[in-house]
């Protein structure tokens, strides 16, 4: 690896993670400025929110299976081609099919990146994978942070929304270039001479499967209710959308801040801890007003905090023969389940304002408050995880866990 510039790597991989989350918080501040101008409801607006996250697992499944192969840079130059195009077609939209269509594009270059640069990471840091992870997705709430604080900006100024959503295309450009320029490794698992079918023998690993299954849960907690929060929340404080740069802002320096809480708590132990702050969270952003919805936002952050990093760095650490695919599948599944339960919730959303006569005054609440039920049942999971884990270092002691 002599050749191999990691930290320029490193540089150029938290750059498209930047893109794909500016897409997220650029999208969440406009979402309802896009309902008004081209007169969609809440269960269009939904398909074509959800457009993305399925979009994301179509690519990062894919990738998965052949990143291998074809290498993670022709990933990349495929990534930057897909959010160039889905940028542009946003930009020039003129309702709901070119929408939907921009945002799956930007929704398959946001799942190459994951599907790329989540190997290249535990890659370049293989005695610190879960910290490098959190520090690489660190750029994901930073990106919404950005997304949302340029759609205030702007919308303050008086710009369009075309114009917020072609600022994406700045740091589009320099990382197209960036990665084009550098010199790649090739995966670890690749490196090390783990076989392709000792890889698929190890992601039917019962461990894994129950880390699969639990994604679905942490995925929607985190990104469903991020996304939606302007729309769920409009009715509740005149502020909504700060309350998403509130929530990102927390997990930014949480994820800043992994690998001393890390060294203090074991991952397993953390996403028990998550979790309990996010039903927390969840429950008091779907019960509080005003201002003190900030409140909800900073525990709510603080829970969905280290979710995503420390999932895919538990899997890694711990079954490591599942390689780039088996960070990619957990990154599949789940943007997957946050795309259906997304189209599921925005039906669900119109329903309680329907049967209320058009007051759409607590649907946004009832919605969160449907939602609290999946980290309660993350709670139990992740307390039997932490048992499990404890036993099995009692009686077959694995490798001590990089972070």
């Amino acid at each position: 690896m002599e050749s191999i510039n990691r930290t320029q790597l490193f540089r150029a991989s938290c750059l498209s993670l930047l893109v794909t989350s500016l897409s997220f918080g650029i999208r969440a501040g406009i979402l309802n400025k896009l309902g008004t101008d081209f007169n969609l409801d809440k269960a269009q607006l939904a398909s074509i929110t959800a457009t993305a996250f399925y979009g994301f697992p179509i690519a990062v499944v894919i990738g998965g299976f052949i990143v291998d192969i074809i290498g993670m840079k022709r990933l990349l130059v495929l990534a930057f081609l897909f959010h160039l195009a889905g940028i542009l077609l946003t930009i020039f939209a003129q309702g709901f099919w070119t929408l939907y269509i921009s945002t799956l594009l930007i929704g398959l270059a946001n799942g190459t990146v994951e599907a790329a640069c989540n190997p290249l990471v535990t890659t370049l840091y293989p005695q610190s994978k879960t910290t490098k992870l959190n520090h690489f997705h660190l750029w994901f709430p930073g990106g919404i942070v950005i997304g949302t604080l340029i759609v205030l900006l702007l919308n303050k100024i008086g710009l369009s929304w075309q114009i917020q959503v072609g600022v994406m295309l700045i740091p589009t450009v320099i990382y197209g270039y960036l990665f084009s320029k550098l010199d790649f490794p090739v995966t670890e698992r690749v490196s090390s001479g783990v076989t392709t079918p000792e890889m698929f023998k190890a992601v039917l690993n019962p461990l894994f499967l129950f880390m699969f299954i639990c994604m679905f849960g942490t995925a929607i907690t985190e990104l469903f209710t991020g996304q939606w929060i302007d729309v769920l929340l409009k009715n509740v404080t005149q502020n909504a959308i700060l309350i998403l740069t509130l929530d990102t802002g927390v997990m930014v320096v949480g994820r800043a801040f992994a690998k001393p809480v890390l060294k203090m708590v074991s991952p397993q132990a953390l996403l028990l801890i998550s979790t309990i702050l996010a039903a927390l969270g969840i429950y008091l952003l779907s019960t509080l007003t005003g201002d003190a919805v900030f409140l909800g936002a900073i525990v709510f952050g603080m829970g969905v905090c280290f979710f995503w990093p420390t999932m895919l760095g538990f899997v890694n650490e711990n079954l490591p023969s599942t390689g780039a695919l088996g960070l990619n599948l957990m990154g599949g599944a789940g943007m997957f389940a946050v795309s259906i339960y997304t189209i599921f919730m925005g039906k669900h959303y119109d329903n309680i304002v329907a049967a209320a006569h058009g007051d759409s005054s607590t649907a946004g609440q009832q919605v969160l408050q449907t939602t609290l039920v999946i980290p309660l049942v993350l709670i139990v999971a992740f307390g039997g995880l932490v048992i499990y884990m404890r036993s099995r270092n009692k009686t077959a002691p694995l490798k001590t866990a990089a972070v």
